[in-house]
């Protein structure tokens, strides 16, 4: 791409703009500069997504990380013999799906919109693009994504109730 393009692309592309606004208000994106923001959004796809749409299922391999801009995603989890538990009610912001930038296993819920839904989607392949290109962004990413999952832990070990089986 041309430099020309690339910069209109960037600077006069509404869309892009919007995205990289977007990008830039959320925790785990906080610590990358403008022109890295830039590098993220041409990385992501987009996809809007009707009220009850299935977004994954639990037990598909996971290969992307989803962000949340407008709607709600509610993630189940399958119970033998009963109806789909609800784990969490996902709104504007938030994230999922991330262990699919660590390891590609399956996943361990379902993933509905409840409502019409935009997402943007990071996949591990385009993630691990930008780690090759662009370390700092990776860096970056991976860092949070590690001290979120740390802190899941340490809520999880502080409170045993959670750890016990007897919650099944």
């Amino acid at each position: 791409m041309s430099a020309l393009k690339s910069f209109k692309r960037w600077f006069l592309d509404p869309q892009f703009s919007r995205k990289k606004q977007f990008l830039r208000s959320l925790d785990i994106f906080k610590d990358l500069r403008d022109r890295d923001l830039g590098h993220l959004v041409a990385a992501l796809h987009s996809r809007s997504y009707r009220e009850g749409e299935v977004i994954f299922v639990e037990g598909d391999i996971g290969r992307a990380l989803f962000v949340l801009e407008s709607g709600e995603v509610v993630l189940t989890r399958s119970v033998a013999g009963k109806e789909p538990v609800v784990l969490y009610r996902l709104k504007p912001g938030d994230f999922f799906g991330e262990m699919a930038l660590l390891e590609s296993l399956p996943r361990s819920a379902t993933a509905t919109a409840t409502e019409k839904t935009r997402l943007h989607l990071l996949y591990k392949s385009k993630l691990d693009a930008l780690l090759h290109a662009e370390p700092r962004i990776g860096v970056s990413i991976m860092s949070h994504l590690a001290r979120m999952l740390s802190a899941r832990l340490r809520r999880l070990s502080a409170d045993p109730k959670l750890l016990s089986s007897k919650n099944d």
